[in-house]
């Protein structure tokens, strides 16, 4: 998987680039033919009385489909994890779902050629 992390409104430094990287790889346990991970961290906006709002954003390119998910929390550590639970989640759901339609395509081939004469 290709993994493409940027910054917006903020410096991208190690540290958060190498966070960045390892919570999204890590969702290849989950499902691994993930193509390409766009991510993209910053501050939403340097406007807020309670202080920064710090968001993230990430496209998973797989297969058939595209996933996305954008958070926004205090810090930019949380917004990460919970941008990569959501993704987790969603990948797993998307799992099931090809696998149980796989299984319907095998089973509807195996059935037509046990009744064809």
């Amino acid at each position: 998987m290709q993994i493409q992390i940027t910054g917006r409104g903020m410096e991208l430094t190690d540290a958060i680039k190498d966070y960045a990287e390892k919570k999204i790889s890590g969702l290849e346990k989950f499902y691994s033919r993930i193509i390409r991970a766009t991510v993209e961290v910053g501050v939403e906006s340097h406007h807020h009385q309670k202080g920064d709002i710090f968001i993230c954003e990430c496209k998973l390119e797989i297969p058939g489909k595209d996933l996305f998910a954008k958070k926004t929390e205090d810090t930019l550590y949380k917004a990460i994890d919970k941008v990569r639970d959501y993704l987790e989640s969603e990948l797993k759901k998307h799992k099931a779902k090809t696998e149980t339609k796989a299984k319907k395509d095998k089973q509807a081939v195996r059935e037509s050629k046990e009744y064809s004469v």
